[in-house]
């Protein structure tokens, strides 16, 4: 990871579990990250790239599954994610009006690396997610081209930016400065050690229901800025999950399901004009993308075991939230708009955090 200040910095210990090596994503064996950032006056977007394993992922696919909190969202791939049980490409994270530039550039990619898809076998099911950033970038513009997107996607890394970077840079949290976030839990069973690794892009809520592990930060902030006025909450949130935990796709969507209780400890209602779209997959079974001549075996948990999965992603989506908002800087952007950083307002108001 960077020299940024998360949360953890601040003296906040989100939940009970153990995180990763680097409280990211790619504390899951083989996942990496990469952005592009564009940041100059107007244009405040970018793309970020998930690649769930180094290999080939059409060859060798992935467990995976989504789940749609609330569906205001534009994302691509999720019906055929949830009917195969599969993820065969990258996942793509960009804003709402680049998401066909996205989709082009990742089919793109994806013909390159195989050149059977469309010849010898069928076509390929690009993933590609999006939140609104409007606010602070034109997004009629649609300044994201298919170069951006291949250099996300031949860039990546383990050592993941937060904030203000790749999809996140024009994107709004809690009323201040939102983007990209991660962390990491470890689960600790009695065949083995696995981990839970989650990324956000957070855009969503307004500021007096910013909690931060049970403190009413945000109503603090509030007060003290004296703001009379408050946007809607027409945001949205994409909640990317990796996990090396051998599931199936049925637990895995279980799984999927409980992002909601770590979003909801940070302050979220889930109102009507956000999108909070999640997509998980795991690392521990490769389905051939070819027929084989034999049977399939995809080793799985027992369901006495998930509770720990469930505790998990709760506590790693949480500590991604707060770690996009701790990590993001202020801009000025389209128009003029800005929006705050919440490090620089916590330090300005004095608001003691880890209390």
């Amino acid at each position: 990871m960077s020299n940024q200040k998360r949360i953890r910095d601040y003296g906040v210990k989100i939940g009970n579990l153990e995180t990763g090596k680097t409280n990211s994503i790619t504390d899951v064996n083989g996942v990496s990250v990469g952005h592009v950032t564009l940041s100059d006056n107007e244009k405040q977007t970018g793309v970020t790239a998930i690649l769930p394993h180094q290999g080939n992922l059409f060859k060798e696919k992935l467990i995976a599954s989504s789940h749609i909190i609330n569906g205001f969202g534009k994302s691509m791939g999720t019906i055929q994610i949830n009917e195969l049980g599969t993820l065969e490409t990258p996942i793509i994270l960009t804003n709402t009006l680049s998401i066909g530039t996205a989709a082009d550039a990742l089919i793109e990619y994806m013909l390159g690396h195989n050149p059977e898809i469309g010849r010898t076998t069928g076509t390929v099911n690009p993933v590609v997610c999006e939140c609104n950033d409007m606010l602070l970038n034109d997004v009629r513009a649609r300044f994201i081209t298919k170069e951006h997107v291949i250099q996300a996607l031949d860039n990546t890394s383990t050592k993941v930016e937060e904030g203000t970077v790749g999809a996140g840079t024009g994107m709004l949290c809690y009323s201040l400065k939102g983007g990209i976030g991660t962390s990491s839990r470890l689960m600790k069973m009695e065949h083995g050690t696995y981990t839970m690794g989650v990324l956000v892009l957070s855009n969503f809520g307004i500021l007096s229901d910013l909690k931060v592990n049970g403190q009413a930060v945000g109503q603090e902030l509030k007060d003290a800025i004296l703001q009379t006025r408050e946007e809607q909450d027409k945001g949205s949130i994409i909640i990317i999950v990796g996990t090396d935990l051998p599931v199936s796709e049925r637990q895995l969507n279980r799984v999927l399901k409980r992002t909601i209780t770590g979003l909801s400890r940070t302050g979220s209602i889930i109102t009507t004009g956000s999108g909070e779209v999640v997509i998980g997959f795991s690392t521990a079974t490769k389905i051939p993308h070819g027929k084989t001549s034999h049977c399939i075996s995809v080793p799985m948990i027992h369901e006495e075991d998930i509770d720990l999965a469930f505790r998990a992603i709760g506590e790693a989506t949480e500590e991604a939230v707060l770690n996009s908002l701790v990590t993001a800087t202020h801009v000025v952007g389209r128009d003029g708009n800005e929006r705050p950083a919440f490090k620089d307002l916590i330090n300005q108001y004095n608001i003691q955090l880890g209390q």
